[in-house]
Protein backbone atom coordinates (compact mmCIF):
# COMPACT_ATOMS: atom_id res chain seq x y z
CA UNK A 1 0.00 0.00 0.00
CA UNK A 2 1.43 3.43 -0.93
CA UNK A 3 1.88 5.80 1.96
CA UNK A 4 -0.91 8.35 2.45
CA UNK A 5 0.62 11.76 1.57
CA UNK A 6 -1.29 13.38 4.43
CA UNK A 7 0.36 10.97 6.86
CA UNK A 8 3.85 11.01 5.34
CA UNK A 9 6.57 11.81 7.83
CA UNK A 10 9.50 12.04 5.46
CA UNK A 11 12.84 13.64 6.26
CA UNK A 12 12.18 16.70 4.13
CA UNK A 13 8.90 17.82 5.68
CA UNK A 14 10.59 20.71 7.55
CA UNK A 15 11.29 23.99 5.79
CA UNK A 16 14.94 24.86 5.25
CA UNK A 17 14.70 27.73 7.74
CA UNK A 18 13.44 25.36 10.42
CA UNK A 19 16.09 22.77 9.61
CA UNK A 20 18.85 25.37 9.81
CA UNK A 21 17.59 26.39 13.24
CA UNK A 22 17.75 22.77 14.36
CA UNK A 23 21.33 22.45 13.05
CA UNK A 24 22.45 24.85 15.77
CA UNK A 25 22.41 21.85 18.07
CA UNK A 26 25.55 19.88 17.25
CA UNK A 27 24.15 16.75 18.86
CA UNK A 28 20.99 16.73 16.72
CA UNK A 29 22.09 13.75 14.61
CA UNK A 30 18.71 13.44 12.90
CA UNK A 31 18.76 17.01 11.58
CA UNK A 32 22.36 16.74 10.41
CA UNK A 33 21.46 13.47 8.71
CA UNK A 34 18.64 15.25 6.88
CA UNK A 35 20.98 18.03 5.79
CA UNK A 36 23.62 15.61 4.47
CA UNK A 37 20.99 13.51 2.69
CA UNK A 38 19.56 16.61 1.04
CA UNK A 39 22.77 18.38 0.02
CA UNK A 40 25.76 16.07 0.43
CA UNK A 41 25.69 14.64 -3.09
CA UNK A 42 25.06 18.11 -4.52
CA UNK A 43 28.19 19.54 -2.91
CA UNK A 44 30.31 16.54 -3.90
CA UNK A 45 29.18 16.62 -7.56
CA UNK A 46 29.75 20.37 -7.67
CA UNK A 47 33.33 19.92 -6.50
CA UNK A 48 33.95 17.15 -9.04
CA UNK A 49 32.60 19.27 -11.90
CA UNK A 50 34.83 22.13 -10.78
CA UNK A 51 37.80 19.86 -11.56
CA UNK A 52 38.70 18.31 -8.20
CA UNK A 53 39.55 14.67 -7.67
CA UNK A 54 37.37 12.24 -5.74
CA UNK A 55 39.51 12.65 -2.62
CA UNK A 56 39.60 16.45 -2.94
CA UNK A 57 35.82 16.54 -3.47
CA UNK A 58 35.23 14.39 -0.39
CA UNK A 59 37.40 16.84 1.55
CA UNK A 60 35.40 19.78 0.17
CA UNK A 61 32.19 18.10 1.31
CA UNK A 62 33.56 17.58 4.82
CA UNK A 63 34.99 21.10 5.01
CA UNK A 64 31.73 22.63 3.78
CA UNK A 65 29.74 20.71 6.38
CA UNK A 66 32.22 21.79 9.04
CA UNK A 67 31.93 25.43 7.93
CA UNK A 68 28.13 25.21 8.08
CA UNK A 69 28.34 23.66 11.55
CA UNK A 70 30.64 26.40 12.83
CA UNK A 71 28.30 29.13 11.59
CA UNK A 72 25.15 27.61 13.02
CA UNK A 73 25.30 28.88 16.65
CA UNK A 74 25.18 32.53 15.53
CA UNK A 75 23.40 31.93 12.23
CA UNK A 76 20.24 33.90 11.47
CA UNK A 77 18.60 32.89 8.21
CA UNK A 78 17.14 35.93 6.46
CA UNK A 79 15.79 35.24 2.93
CA UNK A 80 15.64 38.99 2.33
CA UNK A 81 19.45 39.06 2.31
CA UNK A 82 19.72 36.18 -0.14
CA UNK A 83 18.42 32.72 -0.90
CA UNK A 84 19.51 29.59 0.87
CA UNK A 85 20.69 28.30 -2.51
CA UNK A 86 23.09 31.22 -2.90
CA UNK A 87 24.34 30.90 0.67
CA UNK A 88 25.15 27.22 0.28
CA UNK A 89 26.75 27.89 -3.11
CA UNK A 90 29.17 30.32 -1.48
CA UNK A 91 30.02 27.90 1.31
CA UNK A 92 30.93 25.21 -1.22
CA UNK A 93 32.65 27.58 -3.66
CA UNK A 94 35.00 28.94 -1.03
CA UNK A 95 36.02 25.42 0.02
CA UNK A 96 36.61 24.47 -3.63
CA UNK A 97 38.82 27.54 -4.05
CA UNK A 98 40.77 26.49 -0.95
CA UNK A 99 41.23 23.01 -2.42
CA UNK A 100 42.68 24.39 -5.65
CA UNK A 101 45.02 26.68 -3.75
CA UNK A 102 46.17 23.73 -1.66
CA UNK A 103 46.81 21.78 -4.84
CA UNK A 104 48.93 24.63 -6.20
CA UNK A 105 50.91 24.86 -2.96
CA UNK A 106 51.51 21.11 -2.98
CA UNK A 107 52.66 21.15 -6.61
CA UNK A 108 55.03 24.02 -5.85
CA UNK A 109 56.53 22.38 -2.78
CA UNK A 110 57.01 19.10 -4.63
CA UNK A 111 58.73 20.88 -7.49
CA UNK A 112 56.13 20.03 -10.11
CA UNK A 113 55.25 23.60 -11.01
CA UNK A 114 57.12 24.83 -14.06
CA UNK A 115 58.89 28.16 -14.09
CA UNK A 116 57.16 29.16 -17.31
CA UNK A 117 54.86 32.09 -16.47
CA UNK A 118 52.19 31.09 -18.99
CA UNK A 119 51.91 27.66 -17.37
CA UNK A 120 51.66 29.22 -13.94
CA UNK A 121 48.92 31.57 -15.13
CA UNK A 122 47.02 28.65 -16.60
CA UNK A 123 47.17 26.82 -13.27
CA UNK A 124 45.97 29.86 -11.35
CA UNK A 125 43.02 30.27 -13.68
CA UNK A 126 41.78 26.91 -12.42
CA UNK A 127 41.05 28.48 -9.04
CA UNK A 128 37.25 28.96 -8.85
CA UNK A 129 37.52 32.63 -7.82
CA UNK A 130 38.69 33.35 -11.38
CA UNK A 131 35.63 31.76 -12.97
CA UNK A 132 32.75 32.38 -10.58
CA UNK A 133 30.19 32.75 -13.37
CA UNK A 134 30.97 29.28 -14.74
CA UNK A 135 30.62 27.84 -11.27
CA UNK A 136 27.27 29.57 -10.83
CA UNK A 137 26.00 27.94 -14.02
CA UNK A 138 27.27 24.54 -12.90
CA UNK A 139 25.75 25.01 -9.45
CA UNK A 140 22.33 25.89 -10.88
CA UNK A 141 22.36 22.77 -13.06
CA UNK A 142 23.43 20.56 -10.14
CA UNK A 143 20.87 22.21 -7.86
CA UNK A 144 18.02 21.44 -10.27
CA UNK A 145 19.17 17.83 -10.61
CA UNK A 146 19.44 17.49 -6.84
CA UNK A 147 15.95 18.95 -6.36
CA UNK A 148 14.50 16.55 -8.92
CA UNK A 149 16.11 13.55 -7.22
CA UNK A 150 14.74 14.66 -3.86
CA UNK A 151 11.28 15.17 -5.32
CA UNK A 152 11.38 11.72 -6.91
CA UNK A 153 12.32 10.13 -3.58
CA UNK A 154 9.41 11.86 -1.87
CA UNK A 155 6.93 10.81 -4.56
CA UNK A 156 8.24 7.25 -4.59
CA UNK A 157 6.91 6.82 -1.05
CA UNK A 158 3.46 8.09 -2.02
CA UNK A 159 2.58 5.86 -4.98
CA UNK A 160 2.64 2.15 -5.69
CA UNK A 161 5.87 0.55 -6.81
CA UNK A 162 4.32 -0.38 -10.18
CA UNK A 163 3.12 3.17 -10.84
CA UNK A 164 6.52 4.58 -10.01
CA UNK A 165 8.26 2.03 -12.25
CA UNK A 166 6.08 2.95 -15.23
CA UNK A 167 6.68 6.66 -14.71
CA UNK A 168 10.42 6.29 -14.09
CA UNK A 169 11.10 4.03 -17.08
CA UNK A 170 9.19 6.31 -19.46
CA UNK A 171 9.90 9.81 -18.16
CA UNK A 172 13.37 9.40 -16.67
CA UNK A 173 14.99 6.40 -18.36
CA UNK A 174 13.25 7.19 -21.68
CA UNK A 175 12.26 3.61 -22.45
CA UNK A 176 9.94 3.07 -25.39
CA UNK A 177 6.31 2.20 -24.77
CA UNK A 178 6.88 -1.27 -26.24
CA UNK A 179 9.77 -1.97 -23.86
CA UNK A 180 7.69 -0.91 -20.85
CA UNK A 181 4.68 -2.99 -21.86
CA UNK A 182 6.78 -6.08 -22.44
CA UNK A 183 8.88 -5.71 -19.29
CA UNK A 184 6.18 -4.76 -16.77
CA UNK A 185 3.28 -6.65 -18.39
CA UNK A 186 0.97 -3.63 -18.29
CA UNK A 187 -1.18 -1.87 -20.89
CA UNK A 188 -0.85 1.57 -22.46
CA UNK A 189 -3.63 3.09 -20.39
CA UNK A 190 -1.87 2.12 -17.16
CA UNK A 191 1.36 3.71 -18.35
CA UNK A 192 -0.37 6.94 -19.40
CA UNK A 193 -2.26 7.19 -16.11
CA UNK A 194 0.90 6.53 -14.09
CA UNK A 195 2.77 9.22 -15.99
CA UNK A 196 0.02 11.79 -15.46
CA UNK A 197 -0.41 11.09 -11.75
CA UNK A 198 3.26 10.79 -10.81
CA UNK A 199 4.32 13.74 -12.95
CA UNK A 200 1.74 15.92 -11.19
CA UNK A 201 3.07 14.82 -7.79
CA UNK A 202 6.68 15.45 -8.82
CA UNK A 203 5.85 18.99 -9.94
CA UNK A 204 4.09 19.64 -6.65
CA UNK A 205 7.06 18.38 -4.66
CA UNK A 206 9.49 20.48 -6.69
CA UNK A 207 7.35 23.54 -6.07
CA UNK A 208 7.23 22.81 -2.34
CA UNK A 209 11.00 22.35 -2.16
CA UNK A 210 11.66 25.60 -3.98
CA UNK A 211 9.27 27.57 -1.79
CA UNK A 212 10.86 26.20 1.38
CA UNK A 213 14.39 27.10 0.25
CA UNK A 214 14.06 30.53 -1.30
Amino acid sequence: MPQDPSQADDAFSQTRATLLERLKHWDDAESWGQFVDAYGKLIYRFARKAGLSDTESQDVLQETLLAVAKQMPAFRYDPVKGSFRRWLFNQARWRIADAFRQRLRTDFLQGRMEDDSSSRTSELECVPDASEQKLKVAWEADWRENQLNRALERVKAKVSQRQYQMFYLWSVQRWSMVEILQTLKVNRAQVYMAKIRVNKLVKAELSALEKSEE
